[in-house]
């Protein structure tokens, strides 16, 4: 969104609060978001800008984020403990890195119209240096859930060294998909994150599969 549609929400944000509020959601408060870190850049960006152009208060925005800082990351808590149950209903007898493989690649499944908005995401992620700190909090996060299901498979605890090097990996192959994606446009993030976790489940393919 350019100058000329932020104003816009802001012109629809003053009438909202001059009648019956606006009701919004987190998905178009991310979209209002990205508009402006892209026109203005991240770090200049404040909530306050944000509230503005989307019409609602700083209060409303704090209900659905924590802070500016999560904005990039969406719902990822939630996607999160999808990938966990996914794992979870994993049936014991197909091999860990068969499943790491399938539950990665289905967490990042989505429908087609949600790809331009999740490569917005991943640019901000990936490209904003003043986001690094956060998402290394995020990335753990995320490489706990892996880490707890190669633990439990192979009778280890998460922070061993077994299911720790498989956690890194797994998130060092997710991030060089993304990587290539982003530089791509026309590759299809599934096929390159399913390419990846395939060469790597051959290295471990020793690990008591």
């Amino acid at each position: 969104m350019h100058a000329t549609n932020t104003d816009d929400a802001r012109g629809r944000g003053a009438r909202v609060r001059a009648g019956r509020r606006r009701i919004t959601s987190r998905a178009e408060l991310e979209q209002v978001a990205f508009d402006l870190f892209e026109q203005r850049g991240f770090e200049q960006t404040t909530v306050e800008d944000i509230a503005s152009a989307a019409g609602i208060g700083r209060r409303t925005f704090f209900r659905y984020f924590a802070s500016k800082n999560e904005v990039p990351w969406g719902d990822f808590d939630g996607e999160l403990a999808r990938m966990r149950r996914r794992l979870a209903a994993t049936p014991p007898q197909a091999p860990l890195m068969e499943a790491i493989r399938q539950a990665v690649v289905d967490f990042n499944k989505m429908p087609a119209e949600q790809w331009p908005a999740h490569r917005r995401r991943m640019t901000f992620i990936l490209g904003v240096p003043a986001l690094q700190a956060h998402s290394t909090l995020r990335f753990a996060a995320w490489r706990a859930v892996i880490a707890d299901f190669a633990g439990q498979r192979t009778g280890q605890r998460p922070d061993d060294l077994l299911p720790s090097t498989i956690a890194h990996a797994m998130l060092g192959v997710a991030v060089a998909a993304y990587e290539q994606w982003l530089a791509s446009p026309d590759a299809d993030l599934c096929e390159l994150l399913d390419a990846g976790v395939r060469a790597l489940r051959s290295a471990f393919a020793s690990s008591g599969e």
